[in-house]
């Protein structure tokens, strides 16, 4: 089942997810779902906040930019209770987007070379270390775990330029190509 994507500006965005555990109710029907609204909405990405959950859950599928990224090729995880280490290496700096944030692309600095362990959806433990284009979207998705968004990466001026973008998307003054949630409204 598709599952709107939350959309900048709403709470859920900025909350710190809660480590999920064994008995977690449906958990496979909801990394399926994942996968489906991470699939229909075009993203390699999707983190259970972007869904509503503050749970510890991300689905990754990187294969789409395989060709340009050749470590993504064939890369499918579903992470649960995902932890990076930084390994080393200097950041790079490439463009990001994110499905809560449609329309933008910012250039974001990020290191690109991590190890990380988590578990599956059958609690298997996994370490593997990642590097390149792979290791962004991982640290892209892990961040909306910390209640964090790929522009809290950017300078304060970056920001300043893209303001009233942001704007629209907490006003809903945007067109989207997938279901979505928008910020509920402040009241006067």
């Amino acid at each position: 089942m598709k599952l709107p994507v939350y959309l900048y500006g709403h709470p859920v965005l900025r909350n710190i997810s809660q480590p999920v555990k064994a008995d977690y109710p449906d958990l496979k029907m909801l990394v399926a779902n994942m996968f489906e609204t991470m699939y229909a909405s075009e993203g390699v990405g999707l983190a259970a906040p972007q869904i509503g959950r503050n749970d510890r859950i991300v689905v990754i599928d990187s294969d789409p930019v395989g060709e340009t990224f050749p470590e993504c090729v064939g890369r499918k995880f579903t992470l649960i209770n995902p932890e990076i280490t930084i390994l080393d290496g200097d950041p790079v700096s490439r463009a990001e987007g994110c499905l809560s944030l449609p329309g933008l692309s910012e250039n974001v600095s990020r290191v690109e070379h991590i190890l990380l362990k988590w578990v599956d959806e059958d609690f298997n433990s996994h370490e593997e270390e990642l590097s390149g284009f792979l290791a962004r979207i991982v640290q892209h998705e892990c961040d909306h775990l910390e209640g964090k968004l790929y522009i809290d990466h950017i300078s304060l001026i970056r920001k300043q330029l893209i303001r009233t973008k942001l704007h629209n998307i907490v006003e809903g003054r945007i067109r989207c190509e997938y279901p979505v949630k928008f910020a509920p409204k402040k009241r006067k």
